[in-house]
């Protein structure tokens, strides 16, 4: 299998030593994350996210199909991960490595089974027919901090997202074109993120957002996955080297702040594209009724 070319002992001198001295080689703070940067695409559920060099792009899909045995009343909801050797050349088609499986693990627990998004709502005929929603997650660039920023794009894909409206009439569903009736938003109950804390040394040495290079270099890890009211979805420790209770309380504190801002830069870019869409549409015509 292959693997991510290993550093050098001088760079790895380097990195180390310069954490010690309280320095990063990007410059950044500690607690600093890199510039990210949201697109949302012409169709509904489209998002093409970018954090430093690491890019991942996200698409949502939905077909009507038949619900789970054990759950008729549930909609169904998947989450897929592909990381292709255009990413890296780590990654092999069809042979998920542990990195691809850590990270569909933690963006099941974060996001599917947290409940954010209510697959009750997704039932459109009890025991008989029911919405799949499934996100395909696509990884374009691999420069490190995969977990949060592939958490951050498939929420913002599924609130982007708009699925068909239907109706039904003497048991018979009809589901409605684009053309024909307005797509509706999906049922969203809360906004988890990831945020991933990397530590160095004996476990005294934390930083945010570590790439590709200070990944390779960490002793052990921490995400934490939490909303905007503080309410934690999991927590992952890896790696063996021990971290104190009080540096992980620290750790919960900080990333609190962090998903507030990850959840109004959300807000806002979903903003900016439901103005950009509603230009010379419905509402313009509206408008244009009422001056008549």
């Amino acid at each position: 299998m292959p693997r991510e070319a290993e550093p050098s002992l001088n760079e790895r001198a380097f990195v180390v030593q310069a954490l010690q001295e309280g320095l990063r080689v990007d410059g950044r703070a500690f607690d600093q994350y890199r510039q990210l940067e949201l697109k949302f695409g012409e169709q509904y559920g489209v998002a093409d996210v970018t954090l430093g060099k690491t890019r991942i792009l996200v698409k949502v899909s939905a077909e009507v199909t038949t619900p789970y045995t054990d759950r008729p009343f549930d909609g169904i909801f998947t989450i897929t991960t592909e990381l292709s050797p255009m990413a890296s050349p780590a990654f092999e088609v069809n042979r998920p490595t542990e990195t691809e499986v850590l990270l569909s693990r933690l963006l099941e627990k974060t996001v599917r089974r947290s409940n954010a998004l209510d697959t009750e709502s997704l039932c459109l005929v009890a025991g008989q027919k029911c919405w799949s929603i499934r996100v395909d997650l696509h990884v374009l660039s691999h420069d490190g901090n995969l977990i949060d920023v592939s958490c951050f794009a498939v929420v913002a894909a599924l609130r982007h997202f708009r699925k068909p409206d239907t109706s039904i009439e003497g048991g018979h569903l009809t589901v409605y074109t684009p053309a024909e009736r307005e797509p509706v938003p999906l049922s969203w109950l809360h906004s988890p993120f990831c945020v991933t804390f990397s530590f160095y040394g004996e476990g005294e040495i934390t930083i945010l957002d570590a790439n590709l290079l200070e990944e390779q270099l960490r002793v052990s890890s921490c995400t934490i996955s939490l909303n905007r009211h503080g309410e934690i979805c999991q927590i992952a420790k890896l790696g063996g080297t021990p971290v104190e209770a009080a540096t992980l309380l620290q750790c919960a504190s900080v990333a609190l702040n962090k998903v507030k801002e990850f959840s109004t830069l959300l807000d806002q870019k979903l903003a900016e594209d439901a103005k950009r869409r509603n230009k010379g549409g419905l509402l313009a015509e509206l408008s244009a009724e009422n001056e008549r």
